[in-house]
């Protein structure tokens, strides 16, 4: 794969940056990531400052290779976590749920290169506004929070291209090099990969948790909570008293109640899969087994390689 704005703005060999999901992306997937090429991030969403200020240390002894963090801006200690991304030499910080106007100036000061995670073209725009460096455009295939759009990778990608200039990340739905391949094709440079790594052998969630992604199907998984926060969950027993719920109309302080206290910890990381929240991308129904990053690394470039090899092998009958 030849070098491109999002290779060269992180620093990376390929342009694949791993998701940083909650209750999955700890240091060692991260690590793991980033020493096979792509970019690693932690995911702070589900980390306590502390937490993630040991993470931030165990990266510096894992890799010397580039390296980020995701940070959702609705994390109720926002202004202490930035602190301490600002304060530890972070090179890379990838925002998420919200805007990222405030921050962006704060980040750029500390000399860390900014992308922000969109679901719309006009999301993107301000984006740019805003003075971020690169934009995610995530399908609602994805896994857990979504936009409230509702619009596929397929569709989202070639809208966002044309509504900004900035360097173009896919996300949603990418699980092998020819979905690279194919968002590639509809204007992006890079892709976010989440439900792949979420499911390796390095990421920090239960066994519980992957062995019941890799038992999905098409369908397995759907989004809602809409009056909440949009989400794709596996379904499983908290799943269908949700869907009951809203089924009839609840309102927040309902859905609320269902889904308790640490609803994601509980599912991901504790493997409580029947009343745990299990968030998860579309794509998990085409993951069959459990497989070390290096190998996922190795396989989306040769698929990548392959699907390239094949599209140029086409007869031109195209005038």
């Amino acid at each position: 794969m030849n070098m491109n704005r999002i290779t060269e703005l992180f620093g990376i060999e390929y342009p694949i940056v791993q998701g940083g999901m909650v209750w999955c992306s700890g240091w060692r997937l991260a690590a793991a990531v980033s020493n096979a090429g792509g970019l690693g991030l932690l995911g702070a969403g589900s980390m306590h400052p502390e937490t993630l200020q040991e993470h931030i240390g165990k990266m510096k002894t894992a890799t010397d290779k580039p390296w980020g963090i995701n940070i959702p801006l609705m994390y109720p200690e926002i202004d202490r976590l930035m602190k301490i991304v600002t304060d530890s030499g972070v090179r890379v910080v990838f925002t998420s749920a919200g805007s990222p106007k405030r921050f962006t100036p704060l980040l750029h000061e500390a000399g860390i290169t900014v992308a922000h995670v969109v679901s719309s073209s006009t999301f993107a725009r301000k984006c740019e506004e805003a003075g971020v460096d690169a934009v995610v455009a995530e399908g609602f295939e994805a896994g857990g929070h979504n936009g409230r759009e509702e619009t596929t990778t397929l569709a989202l990608i070639p809208q966002v291209r044309r509504a900004t200039t900035l360097p173009l990340i896919a996300a949603g739905g990418s699980g092998s090099g020819r979905a690279m391949m194919a968002a590639q094709a509809l204007g992006a440079e890079g892709v976010q990969i989440g439900t792949l790594f979420a499911l390796s052998s390095e990421s920090s969630a239960s066994e519980a948790f992957k062995r019941r992604c890799l038992s999905l199907n098409e369908g397995g998984t759907m989004l809602c909570l809409k009056k909440l926060a949009p989400t794709r969950l596996v379904k499983n027993s908290l799943y269908e008293r949700i869907a009951e719920a809203e089924s009839r109309g609840a309102g927040t302080d309902e859905l609320r109640e269902i889904m308790g206290r640490a609803a994601s910890k509980r599912g991901i990381f504790e493997g409580d899969i029947e009343t745990g929240e299990l968030e998860i991308g579309q794509i998990a129904s085409a993951v069959d087994e459990i497989r070390p990053v290096s190998l996922i690394m190795k396989q989306l470039l040769r698929e990548y390689r392959e699907a390239y090899g094949q599209l140029y092998a086409w007869p031109d009958t195209i005038n």
